[in-house]
């Protein structure tokens, strides 16, 4: 095992916890996590856009997903729906994949979605299950920064769609 190969390992089990507050119901902002038609507004770090989006919201069901850098670099993810209890949490499992189609790592994602009067408190748990290619380990270093983006572009949608 190379020194690097080492390294990118013990990413394996990281864990990204992001609380955010949202001026909005519950209902609405469980809502833009479980549809494609928002989801593909707001998901993703800052420039990025999601050309693909396909959600089969369901135990169980599937979830397809390209993110777009600004650079035109593509992002693939394939995964399922694990665990869904509306409007409270949402549990994800997703493979970050290659060019070939082979995952490079995968990961686990709760969400939950507590009131807090007329505002929502979401939590964000992602964790590195798995790592298939080293290289990957840029990505995973960016993961708290890239859920940080996601949530606060999350926050501009749900304003527009109030």
């Amino acid at each position: 095992m190379t020194a690097s190969t080492a390294a990118a390992d013990q990413r394996v089990g990281r864990q990204v916890v992001i609380t955010r507050t949202f001026d909005a119901p519950r209902a609405l902002v469980f809502e833009a996590w479980s549809k494609a038609e928002h989801l593909k507004h707001w998901f993703g770090p800052n420039g990025f856009t999601i050309p693909v989006c396909e959600i089969d919201f369901r135990v169980g069901g599937a979830v397809t997903l390209t993110m777009r850098s600004p650079e035109g670099e593509e992002y693939r993810s394939k995964g399922s729906f694990r665990e869904i209890v509306v409007p409270e949490r949402i549990v994800l499992e997703t493979a970050l994949m290659d060019d070939q189609d082979q995952p490079r790592f995968e990961d686990r994602t709760v969400v939950t979605f507590a009131e807090r009067g007329r505002k929502t408190l979401v939590t964000v748990v992602a964790s590195v299950t798995r790592l298939y290619d080293p290289t990957a380990a840029g990505a995973i270093d960016g993961m708290k920064e890239g859920w940080t983006q996601t949530l606060s572009r999350l926050v501009t949608y749900l304003a527009e769609i109030r």
